[in-house]
């Protein structure tokens, strides 16, 4: 069983920045890979950014891309996503999830675990 935290959600203007967390615990945490996702409202959950269990290959949807940044932590079990240049349409419910092998994919069935989620608002 794994259990996993969101944190950093927030209300943010457009153009400004957030840093999300995803606190692990339950598992190895370096032994999978994590990802992001998101949801808005009447929308299907869509891919953000996926992360390998060792850290070292990264991929991200083309929305998001050289504005975000995915990132781990695995001495605290920790999963990040630092979003920059946010804009009103990144507004969405942002879930962490647990891959179930060592290098992630956009596919949703590729997660085992989810966090509850954490709310991310941009606007003026």
């Amino acid at each position: 069983q794994v259990q996993l935290v969101e944190s950093g959600g927030g209300l943010v203007q457009p153009g400004g920045s957030l840093r999300l967390s995803c606190a692990a615990s339950g598992s190895i945490f370096s032994i999978n890979a994590m990802g992001w996702f998101r949801q808005a409202p009447g929308k299907e959950r869509e891919f953000v950014a996926t992360i390998s269990a060792k850290g070292g290959n990264t991929v991200y949807a083309d929305s998001v891309k050289g504005r975000f940044a995915i990132s781990r932590d695995n001495a605290k079990n920790t999963l990040y996503l630092q979003m920059n240049s946010l804009k009103p349409e990144d507004t969405a419910v942002y879930y962490c999830a647990h891959g179930v092998r060592p290098f992630g994919t956009p596919q949703v069935s590729e997660y085992d675990y989810w966090g509850q989620g954490t709310q991310v608002t941009v606007s003026s």
